[in-house]
């Protein structure tokens, strides 16, 4: 018997161990967060975040999320803990999440920290943005090589959407809107970056930032060939001074997405592909 208990203590001394180092890093707030151990429950407060998390195959360490976070589908069962404006601490709390993961702008995050929660703040604006965001959370999640695969896989797609789209439906110029103000898209943004990498000229400089408020009369000086907007803003375009001698309301190249279709195009995640076909279809459609 001492024997076999031998073997098996040798055994057990020998058999290969993947260990884990601690983790440290810089969010974007500049602070350096580290994390002794990879987490295992975590709360996302960004739909980006919460999808790039399953993405990489770590969704059943997610215990709670934000009111939108949709998908995968998995996720609407999740408890929901609020969003940037209106987060519900004590649900967070009693979540005991080894992790929180939140965007720069969010406004809870110091509250967070003074109760003994470690917060990451990710917030990625360019595809740049996302390629480091992909890297740092598969740091973070023990998935490094996947986070690798996965944007490997995304920079695929993206130049895929690129390649069928026909020479007629390039160079044209694009309006995309992302939410009434109007708040546009600009050229720096990661949505411009992909209607850059479709051919398109967006109308909204990137000095402007990535997502500005504009003047109303800033569009129509522009004189957009193409709009882009969701569902919920389309029905008041056409009631906007001026709007009407526009090309693209003239000639009714407007693309209106629907929900579903906004919640791809409007995350700087492992959707993104996706989301440059939805733009790439509405170019062909609209100049066929």
């Amino acid at each position: 018997m001492s024997r076999l208990l031998c073997l098996i203590a040798l055994c057990w001394l020998t058999w290969p161990v993947h260990a884990w180092s601690a983790v440290s890093l810089v969010d974007d707030r500049g602070v350096q967060v580290t994390l002794p151990q990879s987490p295992q429950r975590i709360v996302s407060m960004l739909p980006s975040l919460t999808e790039t998390v399953c993405a990489l195959h770590a969704c059943e360490r997610l215990v709670g999320v934000d009111a939108y976070s949709n998908w995968p589908v998995s996720v609407q069962a999740l408890p929901r803990v609020g969003g940037l404006e209106d987060a519900n601490v004590e649900r967070i709390v009693a979540l005991k999440p080894d992790l929180v993961l939140l965007a720069k702008s969010a406004r809870v995050t110091d509250r967070l920290e003074a109760l003994g929660l470690k917060v990451l703040t990710l917030e990625p604006r360019s595809m740049k943005d996302m390629e480091r965001v992909l890297g740092q959370l598969g740091r973070v999640l023990d998935s490094e090589a996947e986070a690798t695969t996965l944007w490997q896989q995304i920079d695929g797609g993206l130049n895929r959407a690129v390649a069928a789209l026909p020479a007629e439906a390039r160079g044209k110029r694009v309006y995309f809107e992302v939410s009434s103000g109007p708040y546009a898209a600009s050229e720096s943004s990661f949505i411009g970056e992909t209607l850059a990498r479709l051919g398109a000229a967006n109308v909204v400089p990137g000095s402007l930032g990535p997502f500005p408020k504009l003047n109303p009369e800033f569009v129509v000086r522009a004189d957009p060939q193409v709009i882009m907007v969701g569902d919920r803003n389309a029905v008041a375009l056409a009631g906007r001074p001026g709007w009407e001698r526009i090309d693209a309301v003239k000639s009714g190249r407007i693309c209106v997405f629907t929900p579903a279709q906004g919640d791809v195009l409007a995350r700087p995640g492992p959707r993104m592909a996706e989301g440059a076909t939805i733009m790439a279809n509405c170019l062909k459609d609209k100049f066929k």
